[in-house]
């Protein structure tokens, strides 16, 4: 296994129904990193690395209110050895407390605070785990519930990159965290906890990738086959760096789009047409799948094709707002064949139906 635990510590935080009060319980001292622990951390941390909904940011510049100590200032006193990683955790822990009660929030859980090395990295997490509950059968039959850590539903979590940190203390984007589907509440509240600000916005960073690789491409003049193929190439380059929780970089870009007789590469390309983009970023992996795509959903309908497709197979037309599908799916085809056999034959039983009603009148009406 790749990574290495230097600590961990568990606290549980929960509500009160009666009074609201948000209450603290500490976790022990000291957690030996048994195998199970750190298979544990490792699903964490690529579950963590899978959440698509992530931004970035740094420490912020704002000093701390009165004697109150902010969460950077106690991490450096673990990281300079002047406290003990549960003090530190235990801190962590009653600023997070503090936080829920300030903003009034329900998400309670077991605040995992980790110090970990992954690759080569070395990070701090600190994630709220959610509880779910599981039943379970045993010999003689009886059901059984119970509780556990569901860590598929994590949405409070963010992610210290503690060399970035270390060796670049005024960058804007040493703390990754998931953003998005917890509410803008709870996201603030979270980054409070962490007094972050945040940073590089990696969703307008990758949307100008792809726009400067579609600007490339059209330069070059790659004719349709390359471009799709170059399209495609950068697909699968930003899907392996996702899934090794590495940034992309531009120089790699390069490599990774360049023919044979495209002349300037991609990165020189880059420079002379003054991108505001970084020359490596964590990337949003959303905004690259759409390269290689386009897909809809809306009133009931769902279309997904790629994009060579367009303006050949698929046709839109804008005057009405239509689509034309040229060479349809077969597997859709056989449905749709299937829902006009159907159609029909309920047709022909209702006019069979009827023929009979209209034939037993007459027969009444002739006595």
């Amino acid at each position: 296994m790749s990574l290495i635990i230097s600590n961990i510590a568990l606290h549980f935080l929960t509500k009160k129904e009666e009074t609201g009060e948000v209450v603290l319980r500490l976790g022990p001292e000291n957690v030996a990193a048994s195998s199970k622990i750190e298979s544990f951390v490792d699903a964490l941390h690529k579950i963590y690395n899978s959440k698509g909904s992530k931004a970035y940011g740094h420490f912020s510049a704002m000093p701390a209110q009165g004697d109150k100590a902010r969460f950077v200032d106690i991490m450096e006193s673990y990281l300079g050895d002047s406290q003990s990683f549960h003090q530190f955790s235990s801190q962590a822990g009653n600023l997070l407390k503090n936080e829920l009660e300030k903003y009034d929030l329900a998400e309670t859980g077991y605040l995992i605070v980790c110090h970990y090395e992954y690759m080569g990295g070395r990070y701090l997490l600190a994630a709220i785990i959610p509880i779910s509950e599981h039943y379970s059968v045993d010999g003689d039959l009886h059901i059984s519930a119970d509780q556990h850590l569901d860590t598929n539903k994590l949405q409070l979590a963010a992610r210290i990159d503690l060399f970035d940190y270390q060796n670049n203390a005024q960058g804007n984007r040493y703390i990754s965290f998931i953003k998005g589907r917890a509410g803008r509440k709870v996201s603030d509240f979270f980054l409070d906890f962490l007094s972050c600000e945040e940073g590089l916005n990696s969703k307008e960073q990758t949307q100008t990738l792809v726009q400067a690789v579609e600007d490339y491409v059209a330069v070059n003049q790659f004719d349709a086959n390359e471009k799709q193929h170059s399209r495609k190439e950068l697909l699968s380059y930003c899907k392996e760096q996702k899934e090794s929780a590495q940034d992309v970089s531009l120089q790699e870009i390069s490599h990774v789009i360049k023919t044979e007789e495209s002349g300037q590469d991609f990165y020189k390309f880059c420079q002379e047409q003054s991108y505001p983009i970084e020359e490596s970023f964590p990337h949003d992996q959303a905004v690259v799948n759409k390269v290689t795509k386009y897909a809809g959903y809306g009133n009931g309908i769902s279309l997904s094709f790629e994009r060579s497709h367009f303006g050949q197979d698929v046709v839109y037309n804008p005057a009405n707002e239509s689509i034309t599908i040229y060479k349809v799916p077969p597997n859709l085809k056989d449905q749709l064949l299937a829902l006009l056999e159907s159609n029909a034959n309920q047709s022909t039983s209702q006019s069979q139906a009827i023929t009979s009603e209209l034939s037993s009148e007459g027969s009444e009406n002739e006595y």
